[in-house]
């Protein structure tokens, strides 16, 4: 974590159970409750972060599939960058 980062207390609430699952994990790794909360959340979003980008990847391809005429503008494209390159 960057020393610049500014924290921000939160509050949340989870079944009994799973808080003793995350203590008996807390004390198995010696580090604190708040340390493994944080890289469970961190973990969990940047899981979500990249979902977001392959459906939008994914969107775009079923667009490009479908869009002859961007088909066409991109092998314009290729060809103009092969020209330039020779």
């Amino acid at each position: 974590m960057l020393e610049s980062q500014q924290i921000e207390k939160v509050t949340f609430n989870i079944p009994t159970e799973l808080k003793k699952r995350v203590a008996l994990l807390k004390n198995e790794m010696n580090v604190s409750m708040s340390a493994l909360y944080k890289e469970a959340i961190e973990s969990y979003v940047r899981k979500k972060e990249i979902d977001r980008w392959k459906k939008a990847a994914d969107i775009m391809s079923k667009e490009y599939e479908k869009d002859s005429q961007l088909k066409d503008w991109v092998e314009f494209e290729e060809d103009i960058c092969e020209y330039t390159s020779k």
